[in-house]
């Protein structure tokens, strides 16, 4: 019994002894993946001529870190001023393109063409603001050498002038202020030679109907104070509801970011207009030159009222077809600038 009760006893404990735990083998290294790197090669546009050869380009490159190596090679030409295609008659890259989306091999040759010197578009903006806002004062103040010299440095007893001039002047101001800190500006530069383009028909339009408000025979509008109040509050309304969509559009985009949302209306009811219309800062801009047009019953503002519409028309429907183009899913209720009429 003793041996049978030691062997019982063996058997147990040699269930009970742990048995070695085997350490896992360790895991082979990964394999690095194998970049394949570009050779891009740079052409002239005009002479066909190699202007530098990029060996080892990352294929993540963007066509901005491509345009920063020519610049190294090629200092007087800043990325903003060049514009770089894959055919010279295709359109320029866009700078946030990647060079390994592009229909191109690892050899990918571009063509270059300058643009030509270039400006921010805050400046450009700027500018087109400031020169009507003292050219409009020039005039309303009477300085020598614009009217009779007897009537220098005089005022007109027409209320509704004094009213023009500080509509005139809060615009423009408006403006100036939603450059400084309201707009986030997509487009980098605009060519040097435009702001003269530019510049040249805000100035001179201001001038124009600058010259006729503040005339010292102008004369108040038929219906006077009720056709000056009903201007005014179409102006006034339509300046506030401008301001409203630019806060909503700037609301919309995040500081650097180029990416592409749909505007939708907001709480505030200026911006309820977006079910109706792509692009109302347009619209809201068009009704304060009417409202000014019914408030001083000028022909010449009139005429700046008809050409800003038919401009405003132009950028509205290419941003409305790029609104469709980009969003498969974009209200097709909205017409571009005027509800239900384009």
């Amino acid at each position: 019994m003793d041996i049978l009760a030691l062997e019982a006893k063996n058997v147990n404990g040699a269930e009970t002894e742990k048995k070695p735990t085997q350490r896992p083998k360790p895991k082979a290294p990964k394999k690095a993946k194998r970049i394949v790197y570009f050779e891009v090669e740079i052409v002239d546009l005009k002479t066909k001529e190699k202007l530098l050869l990029l060996d080892k380009v990352e294929p993540t490159s963007t066509v901005l870190d491509i345009k920063s190596l020519f610049h190294k090679s090629y200092p007087k030409w800043y990325p903003a001023r060049q514009s770089l295609r894959l055919d010279p008659k295709a359109k320029s890259l866009r700078d946030e393109e990647i060079l390994q989306t592009l229909p191109v091999g690892t050899t990918a040759s571009f063509y270059f063409s300058d643009l030509g010197p270039q400006l921010t578009w805050g400046t450009v903006f700027l500018t087109e603001c400031v020169g009507p806002l003292i050219i409009y004062l020039m005039f309303y103040f009477r300085l020598p050498f614009i009217y009779s010299p007897k009537y220098d440095f005089t005022s007109s007893k027409n209320w509704v002038v004094h009213l023009a001039c500080m509509c005139h002047s809060f615009h423009y101001i408006k403006r100036i202020l939603e450059t400084m800190f309201v707009h986030r500006i997509s487009h980098g530069t605009m060519p040097l030679r435009n702001i003269f383009k530019n510049c040249g028909y805000y100035w001179c339009s201001a001038a124009w109907m600058a010259y006729y408000i503040n005339h010292p025979l102008y004369t108040p509008p038929f219906y006077r104070q009720q056709q000056v109040n009903l201007g005014l509050y179409i102006f006034l309304f339509c300046q506030v509801g401008n301001f409203s969509i630019h806060v909503a559009l700037r609301n919309l985009k995040l500081p650097g970011s180029k990416a592409k949302k749909i505007p939708y209306p907001t709480k505030n009811p200026f911006t309820w207009i977006f079910w109706l219309v792509s692009c109302p800062n347009y619209t809201y801009e068009l009704g304060s030159w009417i409202g000014f047009t019914v408030m001083t019953q000028c022909v010449p503002v009139a005429f700046f009222t008809l050409v800003a519409l038919i401009q405003m028309t132009v950028w509205a429907r290419g941003k409305h077809r790029s609104y469709l183009k980009e969003f498969r899913d974009y209200p097709t209720l909205r017409s571009s600038i005027l509800p239900f009429i384009m």
